[in-house]
């Protein structure tokens, strides 16, 4: 009786650090794949939000300014005509 609970230990062991070694290996996958995205975004010209909303605002406030001196410039030629 106490070799079969030898075994049985044994083998409680053996899964025990195959479980570990798996979680270790998930753990480093999951650290290469990061690397890999993080090296990929990076060779790419992506922005970040706070750039694409500066330049969305700096867009609008030129739409703006456009549109004022179009109004401007026709109220001037209708004042020539």
């Amino acid at each position: 009786m106490q070799t079969r609970n030898k075994v049985l230990d044994d083998i409680g062991k053996l899964m025990t650090n195959a479980m570990g070694v798996a979680q270790g290996a998930r753990e480093e996958a999951e650290t290469a794949m990061k690397s890999m995205i993080d090296r990929w975004l990076a060779d790419r010209d992506f922005v970040t939000r706070d750039e694409f909303d500066a330049v969305r605002a700096m867009a609008q406030k030129a739409r703006e300014e456009n549109a004022a001196l179009k109004a401007r410039i026709e109220a001037l030629e209708k004042g020539v005509k």
